[in-house]
């Protein structure tokens, strides 16, 4: 076996040759062979037993046992160095004690060969004993001992890591079995890693019982992209984190690809693997790419618990100047708040935004979004109140490196809020039957100009955004905003959420959330309070229907299913529905005015069913009927109340 090369889909026994010298066949008569090319070799002439060397019959007649009687009565082993006779006894069918067959003997020789550690120098020689028993003597050539490995070639996998799979041969003879198994290990430790080019070159083996493995793990020598017209290759290249010169990894790649697919500039991404032309054992990467229309305006219109019935329109770029920049301009109108709310003013939802997102700031990992918006409407914070606010948003998101699916933000805002009254004698009314001094009014009006530094924290392993069934959403935030119109103003509050989903049959999953927040420092406004109640909260409440005040906790159960029959059309919006059973319960603390007047009860659970689907560009759009459980208060919807929401609320 010197200097033999091994390759990883050699079958090795398919070479074995126990047939023995082919002259000695056909000179001796007693040999026998079969088609398994197994050779037994029985003991010569000189050395066989009395029984067989006498002519007398009538002791031979006497003391004869029948062949297919004959059981053995001892198995010997000559050529046995490092290997213990059990590990061979254990790969034979013959056994001390029982019945003796040429057959099984032929049959245990190759068994015994099949195991790795011999050569095909072997034979077995079976000795009829005075007593009607067979002895057998089976001689065998071990491999060369394995003294020691030399790992070459390889960069991404630790040598301590390939030497794991090869050391329990260490001392042991050569075994070429052990060794195709330990190269497939050594090629799955690759696989497993994304390495699906790499692989093991050859395995020889020196004089001195030295096993040597090359490897050859499949390194990039050219990265080349095909497709792209309006997008600039700097812009596609950025994205690709993959270089030339690496190791090909396949979850990189994929992860490549996921990014470029992102930036919502393509429709169609794809990878292509070829030899390089100029460079052994390397491979050159096309990456292949489809634009997709990137420009788009949208007109819609729909019904919601807060904004009413409405109209909306937006201009949307979504490849700016080819630098997969996305612009837009949105806009709404609303009729206001429905379904006879009387806690909020008849007043239209106007509201605008512009907004600027640049996906690489600075690296890949870090993205910057701005948005310039103003909305005027009748506050749900604030009863019977008209709220006017505009300002300005930047927000920096950075992937942290330490985990994959976290994500550090950093927002800076500039708002004003603008809190005016709306229907000054019903509010009258009220303060005078719940013995409100009047001047309260006054505090619930307060607004401001805030600057705002908002860090964040989220936490994302779901597996998609359109129809989640497992996976973490987490968050959490920190705002402090500073009064520039009065640093009395000035509040601090830290607001968290998690939401876990958990997979059920084949297309439903079961969704467990719990939220919190609270002021660290200073009086929060009430145009600015925690609110409980609405779609995004408590459903089967009215927004801050529960109430509102400077904390809250809440959790929230939720079993989503396909409808069946529709999520096996053709139709995406069809197959993202879900009808949805729920149940939300809640708690505010240190509650407001508000809370007072309106008779709220501060803490509530509520039950219903509903119906979601993923609207791309808007995200989650909920419909919820539900009903309270708990009391919900002189104006709650004892009999029930419709949400309409869209979106999901982070913090």
């Amino acid at each position: 076996m010197h200097n033999a090369a091994y390759a990883i889909d050699d079958v090795w026994g398919s070479s074995m040759d126990l047939t023995g010298d082919a002259s000695q066949k056909e000179s001796q008569s007693n040999t026998v062979f079969d088609k398994s090319n197994t050779t037994v070799i029985p003991v010569p002439a000189d050395t066989q037993t009395a029984a067989e060397q006498t002519t007398k019959p009538d002791t031979t007649a006497s003391s004869a046992v029948p062949q297919n009687q004959k059981t053995i009565k001892e198995i010997e082993f000559y050529g046995l160095n490092s290997l213990p006779k059990d590990e061979i006894l254990s790969q034979m069918k013959m056994k001390e004690g029982e019945p003796y067959s040429r057959e099984d003997m032929q049959n245990d020789l190759k068994a015994i060969y099949d195991t790795g550690y011999f050569s095909e120098k072997m034979k077995a020689i079976p000795t009829d004993n005075p007593d009607g028993t067979v002895s057998i003597k089976i001689v065998v050539e071990e491999n060369i001992p394995v003294k020691d490995f030399t790992i070459e070639g390889n960069t991404v996998i630790p040598t301590e890591d390939i030497l794991n799979e090869l050391e329990d041969m260490k001392g042991k003879p050569q075994n070429i079995v052990k060794i195709n198994q330990a190269i497939a290990k050594i090629q799955d430790l690759y696989i497993q890693k994304g390495y699906i080019l790499s692989r093991i070159d050859s395995v020889t083996d020196d004089p001195d019982g030295t096993i040597n493995v090359s490897i050859k793990e499949g390194v990039i020598d050219k990265i080349m992209i095909e497709g792209n017209e309006k997008t600039k290759d700097y812009i596609i290249a950025r994205n690709i984190l993959t270089e030339p010169g690496m190791v090909y990894n396949e979850n990189m790649i994929k992860e490549d690809l996921v990014r470029l697919y992102a930036t919502q500039a393509f429709k169609d991404v794809t990878r292509e693997i070829e030899p390089s032309e100029t460079t052994p054992d390397a491979y050159d990467i096309t990456i292949k790419i489809k634009e997709q229309r990137t420009a788009s305006i949208s007109v819609g219109g729909g019904l919601d618990t807060v904004t009413g019935l409405f109209g909306s329109m937006g201009i949307a770029e979504n490849n700016f100047r080819g630098r997969a920049e996305r612009i837009s301009l949105t806009g709404l109108a609303g009729t206001g708040v429905i379904m006879n709310d009387n806690s909020v003013k008849d007043h239209m939802n106007i509201q605008a935004e512009l907004s600027y997102f640049k996906p690489y700031f600075f690296n890949s990992d870090t993205s910057l979004n701005t948005r310039l918006f103003f909305r005027d409407f009748g506050s749900y914070q604030v009863p019977m109140a008209i709220e006017r606010r505009y300002g300005l948003e930047f927000t920096v998101a950075h992937k942290l490196k330490f985990n994959k699916h976290a994500t550090g933000t950093f927002s800076l805002g500039a708002e004003n809020i603008d809190v005016k009254e709306g229907d000054f004698n019903r509010i009258a009314i009220l303060y005078r039957e719940y013995n409100v001094p009047l001047s309260e009014r006054a505090k619930q009006l307060d607004g401001g100009l805030f600057l705002t530094l908002s860090p964040a924290l989220l936490y994302d392993t779901r597996d998609s955004a359109t129809v989640t069934r497992h996976g973490t959403m987490a968050s959490v935030r920190f705002d402090e905003s500073l009064g520039l119109d009065g640093f009395d103003k000035t509040n601090g509050r830290l607001t968290g959420m998690i939401k876990q989903y958990i997979p059920i049959a084949k297309k439903s999953s079961l969704a467990f959330t719990v939220k919190g927040g609270g002021a660290i420092h200073g009086d929060i406004p009430e145009v600015m309070a925690y609110r409980l109640g609405g779609p995004y909260t408590i459903r089967g409440f009215k927004m801050s229907g529960v109430g509102t005040g400077n904390a809250f906790v809440m959790g929230s159960a939720e079993f989503a299913t396909p409808i069946p029959f529709m999520d096996r059309t053709r139709i995406a919006f069809l197959n993202n529905l879900r009808f949805t059973v729920w149940m939300d319960a809640g708690k505010v603390f240190d509650g407001t005015v508000s809370d007072t007047i309106y008779d709220r009860p501060m803490y509530a659970v509520s039950a219903g069913v509903g119906l979601k689907v993923f609207i791309p560009g808007m995200g989650p759009l909920s419909i919820d009927y539900g009903f309270p459980l708990t009391h919900s208060g002189k104006n709650g919807p004892d009999n029930g109340y419709f949400t309409f929401g869209v979106g999901d609320l982070l913090y």
